[in-house]
């Protein structure tokens, strides 16, 4: 995993190029992670190798709005929708948004686990004009977090007395365990 400052570096690198470089593609291109770019309404406007590598698809343009993965979740399981997408909220609260974990489906149902950082871009007079968003791999570090997630389920499962939230608990245990799995499978 990438040390905060290097990410903070990272970020700071692409939303320069963005703002200032005529080039700003070839910037983009050779950074170390997957990094893209949309447009003030959501929609994708550009992504390098490391995206389509990291989502196992080549983004549509035209047709993906918010995100470069095929599908998302929270680290719970539940589906997370493109449009609420932290990369979506960055754009309709004109804010970055940071400290969100996403796991990302990718087409041949392996999944990756990922910190995204949704940053807005503004013109010199403060308009927005899109945004860009570089997808860190935390699949290792989250697989480890989701797999303790589960024991401590389990442990409390066998703990209560009432059924229904000891059966509750136990299915709560075995989905972290099974989205853990997924996630040390695909790395």
């Amino acid at each position: 995993m990438l040390a905060p400052n290097r990410v903070d570096q990272l970020v700071q690198t692409a939303l320069e190029a963005v703002r200032s470089s005529s080039d700003w593609r070839t910037v983009l291109d050779e950074l170390p992670v997957p990094t893209y770019t949309t447009d003030a309404n959501g929609a994708v406007t550009y992504w390098n190798r490391a995206c389509v590598d990291f989502a196992g698809r080549q983004p549509e343009l035209g047709r993906d709005r918010w995100c470069v993965t095929w599908q998302l979740y929270t680290t719970s399981g539940d589906r997370l929708l493109h449009e609420d997408c932290p990369m979506a909220e960055a754009i309709k609260r004109r804010s970055e948004v940071r400290g969100d974990v996403a796991i990302a489906l990718r087409p041949d149902g392996s999944r990756r686990a990922f910190t995204p950082y949704p940053t807005p871009i503004f013109d010199q007079a403060g308009n927005l004009t899109g945004a860009v968003n570089l997808l860190i791999d935390v699949s290792e570090e989250q697989a480890r977090v989701l797999a303790e997630q589960a024991a401590r389920c389990k442990r409390l499962s066998v703990e209560l007395f009432n059924k229904r939230d000891s059966e509750m608990l136990a299915k709560m245990g075995e989905a972290f365990a099974a989205t853990a799995a997924a996630l040390r499978a695909s790395n």
